[in-house]
């Protein structure tokens, strides 16, 4: 007999999906099957055990979208089969990623010339392509001079985990910029305080992971250029623009952070958070051609012609590059200000509604001014509580809603602060559910007081 579920004795391909053999025992986890399944009961099964992942709607951790206009959805399909990284066999949407590169360099403000840049799964890939641009032009100059190019560092504020893995997988000194008490962002001073000639960059974020708010780009390309006028160390901006490269040209717009600042070699973004695309895809694009390393650069012949490949990855999906075209021409200026505009509102009111509530202290409001449409706040000055965030946090997934709270990064270690992330499709009246959601919560400790409050250690975890 064939290795074939179908001509197994009590296979019927009439049966009810539940009452089918397949679905009579429970599914293989560890042992490679031995047997077909037909499509639909396998798709039944799998879409069974999706249920148990927490509905993304209410996934108010995350930065990328969970919500997509159907037309993306057909698209996305039209696209399954297209390798991005093979121009030559698709040659369209090779044609399309380069309209959104050049495209992305005029909202960005680069110099006229060619537009350079490539997309990317993510942003995290596009940081790194950017942080290595950085460190290949620094060991140019060191070796030009007959100077070692043994000591490089990289200076952030508190940042996303993608650049702990850049500096640690290129071996690189990592000097963040620690957060103290009443200053949780880079500043001037304190960049300038750990500038040498082995900095081969630094990064400011718009839009810092832990809070939301933009770190002040122009003030830090400022103090680099006094720094150079004082003492001829020229040093590079790469701006992490994950989530504020898609926001603050619609929302912000006389806000100077891109190449706008000549000291601004380079920006990443991420296309999937407030790009409005779906996931896997980023960008990365330097200011002039010249600020990328022509050893950065990859000519591959053997997919059917000679095509310049920058990325890490040498297989992605062409769709979300396809869909972030369709998102450009679609909302255009004004309906990218539109979409972000209502996010900035329902940020606003969830602030004005934990202010009101008396519960807690609003560490950043979701000012379209200063940052993303994000809420971060901390556990009211001086109110005695039986719960902690972390609490709160868990309280919360009874109801479906992912809301983190997490401990900040050095020298900050022993506060917690929980954040939502207002993206497209987290409307008013979705905010005034999970308000009242919030009170109901606090209301359940004050009738069921916790003996053991949750500590971070403890809670389900919410990682960067």
């Amino acid at each position: 007999m064939a290795d074939n579920r179908t001509e197994e004795p009590g296979f019927d391909p009439n049966d009810e999906t539940y009452g089918a053999a397949d679905l009579a025992s429970i599914l293989p986890k560890s042992e490679f099957p031995a047997h077909e399944r037909a499509p639909r009961l396998a798709y039944a099964a799998i879409h069974d055990e999706l249920l148990l992942d927490g509905n993304a709607r209410q996934n108010l951790a995350t930065f990328c979208q969970t919500w997509e206009e159907p037309e993306v959805h057909r698209l996305m399909d039209e696209c399954i089969d297209k390798n991005m990284v093979d121009k030559d066999e698709y040659p369209q949407t090779a044609e399309i990623e380069a309209r959104c590169v050049r495209m992305l360099a005029d909202l960005w403000n680069a110099p006229e010339g060619p537009a350079t840049g490539t997309s990317t799964t993510g942003s995290s890939e596009a940081a790194m392509l950017g942080g290595l641009a950085m460190k290949r032009r620094w060991e140019a100059k060191r070796k030009a001079d007959g100077k070692p190019t043994d000591k490089p560092n990289l200076i952030t504020g508190p940042v996303q985990i993608c650049w702990h893995k850049f500096t640690r997988y290129w071996d690189i000194e990592h000097r963040e910029i620690p957060m103290e008490n009443g200053r949780l962002l880079m500043t001037p001073e304190e960049v300038l305080k750990l500038c040498d000639e082995n900095t081969i960059g630094v990064v400011p974020t718009l839009g810092v992971t832990f809070t939301g708010e933009y770190e002040p780009v122009k003030a830090v390309s400022d103090a680099l250029d006094d720094l150079q006028a004082r003492t001829g160390l020229d040093i590079p901006i790469h701006v992490d623009g994950a989530s504020g490269g898609f926001l603050a040209p619609f929302c912000a717009p006389e806000l100077e952070w891109d190449f706008r600042l000549p000291r601004v070699k380079s920006i990443n973004a991420s296309g999937h958070k407030f790009g409005l695309s779906p996931l896997g895809v980023g960008w990365v694009l330097w200011r002039e051609e010249q600020d990328l390393p022509e050893q950065m650069v990859f000519w591959v012949n053997y997919l059917g012609g000679n095509m310049r490949d920058i990325a890490l990855n040498f297989s992605r999906p062409g769709g979300q590059v396809v869909c972030q075209y369709y998102n450009f021409l679609r909302l255009g200026r004004d309906g990218y200000r539109k979409v972000h505009e209502a996010c900035y509102r329902s940020a606003k009111y969830l602030a004005d509604e934990l202010e009101k509530s008396g519960l807690v202290d609003v560490m950043f409001d979701g000012d379209m001014k200063r940052g993303i449409p994000a809420v971060s706040w901390k556990l009211k000055e001086g109110l005695k509580t039986n719960y902690t965030l972390f609490d709160l946090a868990d309280r919360l997934r009874a109801r479906g809603w992912q809301v983190p709270a997490y401990t900040l990064p050095a020298n900050c270690q022993d506060q917690a602060i929980q954040r939502i992330l207002v993206r497209n499709g987290v409307s008013i009246d979705m905010c005034s559910l999970l308000i009242e959601d919030i009170k109901a919560a606090v209301e359940y400790f004050k009738a069921h007081p916790i003996v053991n409050p949750l500590t971070s250690d403890e809670a389900s975890g919410f990682h960067h």
